[in-house]
């Protein structure tokens, strides 16, 4: 996993926090500490505050606003101007939109410290705080217009991406560059761009790495057969089941029993068996069902096939030996011969080829 990038900070945040405060009543003080979480990481609740004073929830947050708009008026602020301008540099650095997460991770990892340049960004007039809604993650920003050009950009992209696709990051980055539009080219590297993603909660990484729709099965992974799905979509051609299960446990350290495995691949109609404990993923082409079912469709669609013609487009779509593909053309309910030889369906194997056509 990747780790976050460091900014390092020229003041002190608790320090600042603690001028930003100092011209207030201590009731207010102490409710911006609790609600910010700036003496103790676990931040306190309205309800929690207003029992311990025996008001409302309702009074608590009009004591906090008002204590917030008096450190805006205040000495303290205007001292403050540098430490704010230093923040919304970091902001710009990153993109001039960032999750709120990503930007608190990359300033500090100890979370009181982290709380102290939330309650910053709060203060700050120059910040502005987008919630979190069912598309996006909390995020703040200093550039307006840049942050809406993303949003916009990030919708165009959900709209692009089917719930099937699985894209590299590379790829991902270009396909949402292509959707931003009128942004100055070079301004957003990869990094930013990677980061302009991660505002999404619509697109996401899965394990491996790779790009898609959170909702997907190919991204949020729940299981053996999600994970046994990815590392058969990476290798790129049929595996044993044996081969899966250990692979799940080294890719994903995860415990992967064979047998359960090959219990799993069976139930998802994303896996075909096509051969002795061999599977291949179905989006490559092959035909569901076991061999006769195999050389039916293939009579169906392309009309009467010598067994040579027959041999070969099986071995094309599952790994067994000649002989069994001719014991299967021996069953007299589906196949019989036309009078030069060639193999053609008996009629209630059209009737079945065609219900499954």
């Amino acid at each position: 996993m990747k780790k976050t990038r460091k900014i390092k900070l020229s003041f002190k945040p608790q320090a600042s926090s603690k001028k930003l405060l100092r011209g207030l009543k201590d009731r207010d003080r102490y409710v911006l500490e609790s609600r910010f979480g700036l003496s103790d990481a676990k931040k306190k609740t309205l309800e929690s505050i207003g029992q311990e004073y025996d008001i409302t929830r309702e009074r608590v947050r009009q004591i906090q606003d008002a204590a917030l708009k008096a450190i805006r008026k205040s000495d303290s602020y205007d001292e403050a101007k540098e430490i704010f301008a230093e923040i919304e540099q970091v902001i710009h650095d990153l993109g001039g939109i960032v999750s709120e997460d990503h930007l608190l991770e990359t300033i500090h990892d100890d979370e009181i410290i982290q709380n102290h340049i939330h309650f910053h960004l709060v203060v700050g007039d120059n910040f502005k705080r987008h919630k979190e809604d069912k598309k996006f993650k909390a995020r703040w920003s200093v550039n307006g217009d840049l942050a809406d050009k993303v949003h916009a950009a990030l919708e165009r992209l959900h709209d692009h991406v089917t719930d099937e696709e699985l894209l590299s990051e590379e790829q991902m980055i270009l396909k949402f560059l292509d959707r931003l539009d009128g942004v100055e080219d070079g301004y957003i590297d990869g990094d930013i761009a990677s980061q302009f993603l991660k505002l999404s909660k619509l697109v996401a990484k899965n394990p491996l790495g790779d790009w898609g729709l959170t909702a997907s099965q190919n991204v949020s992974v729940r299981g053996i057969r999600d994970y046994a799905y990815l590392i058969m979509k990476k290798n790129g051609s049929p595996m044993h089941f044996r081969e899966v299960a250990e692979a799940i446990k080294d890719t994903f350290n995860k415990k992967a029993h064979p047998a359960t495995t090959h219990n799993e691949l069976i139930k998802d109609d994303r896996f075909i068996l096509v051969g002795r404990g061999m599977y291949g993923l179905k989006e490559w082409g092959y035909r569901s069902g076991v061999v006769k079912d195999v050389i039916r469709d293939l009579i169906h669609e392309r009309g009467p096939m010598t067994k040579e013609e027959i041999i070969e487009a099986v071995l094309k779509e599952r790994y067994l030996k000649e002989n069994t593909i001719l014991v299967n053309l021996s069953n007299k309910d589906y196949f019989d011969r036309d009078d030069k030889g060639r193999y053609i369906l008996t009629s209630s194997a059209k009737a079945k080829a065609k219900k499954s056509s």
